[in-house]
């Protein structure tokens, strides 16, 4: 077996566990307010990654249209944040 550094066998670790898409949430929620703004990110209830499905709730009906209009602008910004295809679908509940 060949050296590796730490980060390295993380990213190795992760990418055979389950625990890849619940850090990769957190990294979401962690950049969130940078990505959409102060005012989205204020009344955004919730971020999930389900299967590559990146889950957003609020409670607030214009939020919800606006982000329903910016479902691939979203998932895009995200995936090209990251370097990968993340996120493949965009749900607004």
């Amino acid at each position: 077996m060949g050296e590796m550094s730490i980060q390295q066998a993380m990213e190795q670790f992760l990418n055979q566990s389950k625990l890849k898409q619940r850090v990769r949430a957190l990294e979401i929620t962690d950049v969130w307010e940078e990505l959409m703004g102060k005012t989205i990110a204020k009344y955004t209830d919730e971020i999930k990654l389900v299967n590559q499905q990146l889950i957003i709730s609020t409670s607030v009906a214009p939020l919800k249209q606006e982000l329903l209009f910016q479902k691939e602008k979203i998932r895009n910004r995200i995936n090209e944040l990251f370097n990968e295809h993340a996120v493949k679908e965009v749900i607004i509940k």
